[in-house]
């Protein structure tokens, strides 16, 4: 069992919501729903020495997530959630908090060693601390690693060097369709149809699947020579925080189970749909969900 992590790399924050204060942050939400398909998980990140960096603590230990969370002498991160009236969120992401200074200790090195798969996404690596970090993450990680680059764009927190570097460095890329067009237009290659340009991405970066989401459009993942396509179920909103996070885990841990690409995906829609129906990015998900024998 030396290999046996799964781990969500990037932002600890907690979303502060109309209704209140959730922990969220892409990596525990990643991790926290490919642990609920019995996978041994971790967060990393990094917390202040401060109530809210306890707080952040208590709640993974009470949700019996493990972490790897260092403290450090910056506040624990939070993030301004506003939702429009179909629960769609927008995001003020406060700066210079403790997620931006993640240190590499030498229990990152041996975490990083032990992954089977690591989600790591854009916005950790707006600063340069964090960066270096999860790029020394990444290049500790085993060669057959499944390194997953959420790439997650948010406010004005990229650069086309980041992204470069990131797509190197990744075997996966999960994208949603407006991310898609930035991209398209930040590498030079506008016109293309959103199929073309995901082919040329998955070529140009030898990439082994691309995850492209497109909200109520439906979903698809690109591999090489195949193409999964599903649409989107229909179900009553209460927000979408999360709803990606949960996606991306819930698709990770059925591909590690050793389901075919199709199956993985379709289990990645019906949870992701059931999260969209539930307030906050970590509900807990029904038995027939994480049932992955049961496809």
């Amino acid at each position: 069992m030396e290999k046996d992590l799964i781990v969500g790399l990037g932002e600890a924050l907690w979303d502060c919501l109309p209704e209140g204060r959730k922990l969220g942050g892409a990596p525990a939400n990643f991790a926290y729903h490919a642990a609920q398909f019995g996978f041994d998980t971790c967060a990393v990140s990094a917390v202040g020495n401060d109530a809210l960096g306890d707080e952040t603590l208590a709640e993974f230990d009470a949700k019996h997530l493990n972490y790897v969370m260092p403290r450090v002498d910056f506040p624990t991160g939070t993030v301004q959630v506003e939702l429009d009236e179909v629960g769609v969120p927008t995001y003020d992401i406060k700066q210079d908090v403790a997620w931006d200074n993640i240190p590499f200790t030498d229990q990152l090195e041996q975490t990083a060693k032990r992954c089977r798969a690591v989600c790591f996404g854009s916005l950790a690596q707006r600063s340069e601390v964090s960066r270096r970090t999860i790029q020394r993450f990444l290049d500790a990680t085993p060669k057959d690693c499944l390194r997953i680059f959420d790439i997650n764009l948010r406010q004005n927190f990229y650069s086309k060097e980041v992204l470069c570097e990131s797509l190197r460095r990744c075997n996966v890329l999960k994208i949603n369709d407006e991310e898609l067009v930035i991209i398209g237009r930040m590498f030079g290659y506008p016109g293309l149809d959103f199929e073309n340009k995901c082919w040329l991405i998955l070529g140009k970066y030898n990439l082994d699947m691309l995850i492209l989401t497109c909200g109520v459009n439906g979903s698809y993942v690109f591999s090489k020579g195949a193409m999964s396509y599903l649409e989107t179920p229909r179900v009553q909103v209460a927000d979408t925080v999360g709803a990606g996070d949960s996606f991306t885990g819930s698709f990770v841990a059925s591909i590690l189970s050793g389901l075919p690409i199709h199956e993985a995906h379709k289990r990645a829609v019906n949870v992701s749909a059931y999260v969209c129906t539930q307030q906050g990015a970590m509900p807990a998900l029904p038995e027939e969900l994480t049932n992955l024998s049961a496809e």
